[in-house]
């Protein structure tokens, strides 16, 4: 699997594209919309820089509530620290601004372990009002612990994580933080979070208003599942994902045997290698009590080496 398609919305608002210079359309409110600024990542014609220059100078930014950096030039090689660079020195002009995300890039432009990214926490204290941040591509990133009082939901998309990412998130005082997603990744892309730099998280310690835990695309699903069997945090979500990664019998078995899921709205594990009579068992002990379950196997693959062993793939790691 690979991510096709642009984001749709942001910050519940539809994404809208800002024309290219040689485009022409009617732009919408200035509010109504999350702006999709973007070049190209091939022989671009213009700079990503340059591009925000020009939707500064076009609309009212003071009413911009949200913001999508998509490409920017040679982004398989080129990290997104001249694109920061921008949205700081522009930050007075962004008074509204209210949800960001920094990297929309699909397939055809950089795969998600391609994309260069660097420590993006400039952003989260430029921005103190940010209640929504997201970020795709683990290549060079950086998350230093810090405290943001505003942040309500924030989303790292990658195919391999680096565990100090990890360790900032969990060491950060996010006291209005409700939805985190954490895609963790494969360790030949870069991934190398073990289950101990999750403990804070799980802990909860510092996420006092955790509603949504998404520990996603992870090689070592089994082992974060039978740590969240047990973990503090749990009995205050409302939605728990784990998807995308290589659970199998026995992070479900751990699933079963641990603290009551029954009070969730939902729990999603799609993209899984349960065998059937693991499935069967998790839909006998959630589905009366009304959470929604996702079993999807989604296409999950798995190759048998000549010695017996069998290697288990992550939804997205390239």
């Amino acid at each position: 699997m690979t991510i096709g398609h642009h984001l749709e919305e942001l910050y519940g608002l539809p994404s809208f594209a800002f024309p290219g210079p040689d485009e022409t359309a009617e732009l919408p409110e200035p509010d109504a919309v999350a702006w999709r600024i973007a070049g190209d990542v091939y022989d671009a014609e213009e700079e990503w820089e340059d591009a925000f220059a020009r939707f500064l100078a076009t609309v009212d930014t003071t009413r911009v509530r949200a913001l999508i950096v998509g490409a920017w030039t040679e982004a398989y090689e080129t990290d997104s620290s001249a694109v920061m660079t921008a949205l700081l020195g522009a930050r007075d002009r962004l008074p509204a601004l209210r949800a960001l995300f920094l990297g929309d890039l699909v397939m055809e432009e950089a795969e998600l372990s391609w994309i260069q990214q660097t420590d993006v926490t400039a952003l989260l204290t430029g921005f103190p009002e940010l209640a929504e941040f997201g970020v795709r591509g683990g290549t060079g990133l950086g998350f230093t612990a810090l405290a943001h009082t505003a942040l309500r939901k924030l989303v790292v998309e990658t195919g391999g994580l680096p565990a100090e990412v990890v360790r900032g998130v969990g060491g950060s005082d996010l006291p209005a933080l409700e939805h985190l997603e954490l895609w963790l990744g494969d360790s030949q892309y870069g991934a190398d979070t073990k289950v101990s730099d999750l403990e804070p998280v799980l802990s909860g310690t510092r996420l006092p208003g955790l509603r949504h835990l998404g520990l996603r695309n992870s090689e070592i699903q089994d082992e974060i599942a039978a740590a969240v069997a047990s973990a503090p945090v749990v009995a205050r979500l409302h939605t728990l994902d784990l998807s995308m990664g290589t659970l199998g019998d026995e992070g479900a078995a751990a699933l079963l045997a641990g603290q009551p899921l029954t009070h969730l709205r939902s729990l999603d594990l799609h993209h899984h290698y349960i065998t059937e009579p693991l499935q069967q068992r998790l839909r006998e002990m959630l589905e009366p009590a009304g959470v929604r379950l996702d079993l999807d196997p989604d296409d999950a693959d798995s190759y048998e080496n000549e010695d017996g062993t069998v290697e288990r793939f992550v939804a997205i790691g390239e």
